[in-house]
């Protein structure tokens, strides 16, 4: 009798480890890899959507005009 009731607890322990545990993390990580694959790809289709020559034209940083200097002099 005590076998029977040991068994059937150590069953409803698989039972809830496996529709409890393991089934909710499997279809979590199977729809963030859905959601990671379609980032990617926005991300991809972005990147080659943009022309190809844009880092050609980069406009080069304008230098500061001589008067945003301030003088000083050298320590040594």
């Amino acid at each position: 009798m005590l076998k029977v009731i040991f068994e059937l607890f150590v069953l409803y322990l698989v039972y809830k480890l496996i529709f409890d545990f393991i089934i909710p993390v499997y279809q979590t990580t199977k729809q963030v890899n859905k959601k990671m694959g379609e980032m990617q790809s926005k991300m991809n289709e972005q990147f080659n959507q943009q022309p190809s020559n844009t880092t050609n034209t980069a406009e080069k940083p304008a230098k500061p005009a001589r008067e945003d200097y301030i003088e000083f002099e050298e320590v040594k």
